[in-house]
């Protein structure tokens, strides 16, 4: 009887060494956003979500492939320049990573994706322009709005609810911006509204009172800005200098605390952008997902830092259902999931684009863009 309950005995000790023992796999997911430079705030913001995603995951004692997983962040600055883009996307596909989790800016994604492509490294962006998954990628997978649905939905926003008859529209010559404000134009136009003006910039500039001063002889009733906050701040600031009395829209470039933070006083009730989603703080963990953020880093979650959380968290849901964090054993798994995330439901069509992708529109109150409906 002892010797039979000793061995027992010594066989229960032995599991929970051989479960400690289990093998760890570090898997490597890589980062690319813009972390210096005028769109850092973004980059950051971004770079917030990828981390609490990680966080959470590696405290879940995940097992694929009869691994214990422990994913880790490889990031990368990418400076939102589509030179600069490349060299990442080479850098980070040298080094291994499972999965790429970005690019930020429409004019990174569509050359980085290529690289990625080649590589076979499964990518989630949230970049916008709809050119990206045309190019008919497979491990390519856009995990937010398309700019036909943010660009379409504030057209018809303005139309029907702000009955807005003129704009005049400024794009930043981005793939980003120049793809939102056609899309903008094209919904606008066949809504009847009249579009009186056309102008370009580009995404470093900050002085623009030579079009606006155009502008303002035009006297449009909305101003639509393709491009992103460190633009879209200057220009409501010198639109209320030069007395033009007009409404400020824009994409989710412009969704964000930075627009306050470089428009100031003139960051109010008359500023309108879209955002992918559904409105966060209407659902239970959407307003904890932003609760946690907050705590976490001590600001406000900006636009696209739970998406780079669903991303991560779709890619892991992915890996664990096909049993794999090999790209080409996963990826087909991605492609037919239907995953819940923080933001939204998450199933993608045959191009890789959401098949819903809700679009919520914000005005800004005291320079924060506080949501107001869905659409």
């Amino acid at each position: 009887m002892y010797n039979r309950m000793h061995i027992i005995a010594a066989s229960l000790a032995i599991i929970p060494a051989f479960a400690s023992a289990q093998e760890v796999q570090t898997v490597k997911i890589g980062f690319s956003s813009p972390l210096t430079g005028p769109q850092a705030s973004a980059g950051k913001d971004n770079q917030g979500g990828l981390q609490m995603a990680v966080e959470r995951l590696n405290t879940q004692g995940l097992v694929i492939g009869g691994k214990k997983i422990k994913f880790e962040i490889v990031a990368e600055d990418d400076q939102a320049d589509p030179k600069s883009g490349v060299g990442v996307a080479q850098k980070l596909a040298d080094q291994g990573v499972k999965a790429i989790v970005g690019p930020y800016n429409s004019g990174v994604t569509i050359p980085a994706s290529r690289v990625y492509n080649d590589a076979g490294i499964v990518t989630a962006t949230v970049a916008s322009n709809p050119k990206i998954t045309q190019q008919g990628f497979q491990t390519l997978f856009r995990v937010a709005a398309s700019d036909s649905q943010l660009g379409g939905k504030m057209a018809l926003y303005a139309a029907k609810e702000l009955k807005i008859k003129t704009v005049s529209v400024i794009d930043d010559r981005t793939a980003y911006g120049q793809g939102l404000a056609e899309e903008f134009i094209k919904i606008a136009q066949a809504n009847g509204i009249k579009v009186v003006s056309k102008d370009f910039t580009n995404d470093k500039a900050t002085d623009f009172t030579a079009i606006l001063t155009s502008i303002k002889g035009k006297k449009p009733q909305a101003v639509f800005i393709g491009g992103y906050a460190p633009q879209g701040g200057p220009i409501k600031r010198q639109m209320k200098q030069l007395g033009i009395d007009a409404l400020l829209m824009g994409g989710d470039g412009i969704c964000s605390p930075e627009m306050g933070r470089l428009g100031g006083d003139a960051i109010g009730e008359s500023v309108y952008c879209t955002q992918g989603g559904t409105m966060l703080e209407k659902a239970k963990e959407g307003k904890a997902f932003a609760d946690d953020y907050q705590k976490k880093f001590g600001r406000p979650a900006e636009v696209y830092a739970v998406s780079f959380y669903d991303g991560m968290m779709v890619i892991a849901q992915a890996m664990k259902a096909a049993n794999s964090v090999e790209p080409k054993v996963y990826g087909p798994a991605l492609a037919k999931i239907k995953y819940k995330g923080v933001a939204g439901q998450y199933e993608f069509d045959d191009k890789h684009d959401l098949k819903q992708s809700p679009v919520t529109i914000f005005r800004f109150k005291d320079g924060v863009p506080v949501a107001l409906t869905s659409y």
